[in-house]
């Protein structure tokens, strides 16, 4: 039975109340090639400079060139994202850090002990681990494009949604 994790913030402890409306967000995951610099380059195109949004990884990887092409399929370009790690990372303030795997949200939890920032876990499948032709492969990365798309619509909705 296959069952779609819940959608939207999932608070690290049941007594804290979650921050509805970051200011400054991050995406994590391994290597800041697939996943997170999807969700971030996604969240940029729906929500604009509403908020400040960046990723990062537990290590850095190189920018994987099916995400490029899978996300300029829906008119959102990547080409000049540069994968980095937390180590790495010039801005250490964020207000909600999601992360994209389970390397990546153990790593989130160490850094944020002493930090006030809410952390949720979006468990989203790797790409790169999916064999096949190239268009079996593709279909694979539009399915986490199109997952991560639909997270972020439901939790972090337009300004024109949220008014309605």
């Amino acid at each position: 039975m296959n069952q779609t994790p819940p959608i939207g913030p999932v608070p690290a402890h049941p007594f804290v109340e979650t921050i509805e409306e970051p200011s400054a967000v991050l995406f994590a995951c391994v290597q800041n090639a697939v996943r997170s610099p999807m969700a971030e380059a996604l969240l940029k195109h729906h929500r604009g400079t509403a908020m400040y949004v960046d990723s990062c990884g537990v290590r850095a990887g190189q920018l994987d060139p099916f995400a490029v092409e899978v996300l300029n399929e829906i008119g959102v370009n990547l080409t000049r994202h540069r994968p980095k790690s937390f180590e790495q990372m010039e801005d250490g303030f964020f207000d909600l850090i999601i992360s994209l795997s389970p390397e990546a949200h153990h790593r989130a939890t160490e850094l944020t002990r002493t930090m006030a920032c809410d952390i949720e876990y979006w468990p989203v499948m790797d790409a790169t681990i999916v064999e096949g032709t190239r268009e079996m492969r593709l279909a694979t990365y539009r399915q986490v494009r199109d997952e991560l798309q639909r997270r972020i619509e439901a939790r972090f909705p337009s300004e024109a949604k949220a008014q309605e």
